[in-house]
């Protein structure tokens, strides 16, 4: 099948925060284009997610397949599943090395926690387990904003957004026919428009204004500081008009999913609608 002839699909793995609720896994994503598959972001549970979606028909990201995966920033909540997706596919016979896109600082990250694992490592590959001898291996590439990868299917832009001291992007997905933007945890920035412009799809973390607003002042302080209230995205979402608006990481702050849409529709007319995990775009 000529690649034009197909289009590129979102799956959210997960949609939580560091907030432990049972009904959100931590946060990740996968574009998913033919037989490939591109993970973003690395939370709580993000291979067995890939295996809940996998058996819903997204075949690019069977377990032995997660081979590539574009981390937006450190935070915990969106890196505590790395040690299960470096070790994991490779127990279930991933036989390449997993390949990781992501801010400075990923290489020590990963270096620890292959450290962490050396017994684990080591005793799979001299024990009994018919393991291979390079799928447990990383290659780590950190980056700065701009192209970051390209292949016959799909080409990756970072763009640098607002989530504190430390670095962290956002990336667009554009295959031949469609382009998909995941904004990562991000505060408004300067060139949000121009990052978030011409895309079918944008994935976007909100918080709902009306909930933070019952909350104590050092964390309204903290989470307006790093995160993205419902008026601000609604305003950049009527500015950029995506085809449809996706919220993901959302912080509800104790209001209702229904209320936290309606704060972002009081403003934007557009398609938008409250993500869900193993929700398929």
């Amino acid at each position: 099948m000529n690649p034009s002839d197909r289009q590129a699909k979102l799956v959210l793995l997960g949609t939580g925060t560091p907030n432990p609720d049972p009904g959100r896994s931590g946060p990740a994503a996968a574009v998913v284009f033919g037989d490939s598959g591109y993970l973003i972001d690395a939370g709580p549970g993000v291979v067995r997610q890939a295996a809940a979606a996998f058996e819903k028909g997204m075949h690019a990201i069977r377990a032995d397949r997660l081979s590539r995966c574009f981390i937006t920033h450190l935070h915990s909540d969106h890196t505590l599943g790395l040690p299960d997706l470096i070790l994991s596919p490779w127990v279930l016979e991933r036989d390449q090395p997993l390949e990781l896109w992501g801010p400075t600082g990923l290489r020590a990250m990963v270096d620890h926690l292959l450290d962490a694992y050396t017994a684990d490592i080591r005793e799979r590959l001299i024990g009994l387990e018919p393991v291979n001898e390079t799928g447990h291996r990383v290659a780590v590439h950190e980056i700065e904003a701009g192209r970051i990868y390209e292949d016959e299917n799909i080409c990756v832009d970072a763009f640098a957004v607002n989530h504190g001291s430390w670095p962290a992007f956002g990336y667009r997905f554009r295959t031949a026919n469609r382009a998909i933007v995941i904004s990562g945890d991000t505060a408004p920035f300067p060139g949000w428009e121009e990052a978030y412009a011409d895309c079918e799809i944008l994935v976007h973390e909100v918080q709902s204004e009306v909930g933070l607003a019952q909350r104590s002042p050092a964390w309204q302080a903290y989470h307006r500081a790093v995160h993205t209230g419902t008026t601000k995205l609604a305003e950049v979402a009527s500015a950029v008009r995506p085809k449809r608006l996706v919220l993901t990481h959302q912080l509800f702050h104790g209001v209702s999913e229904q209320d936290l849409l309606a704060e972002i529709r009081e403003i934007y007319d557009g398609e938008v609608v409250s993500g869900h995990d193993l929700d398929v775009f």
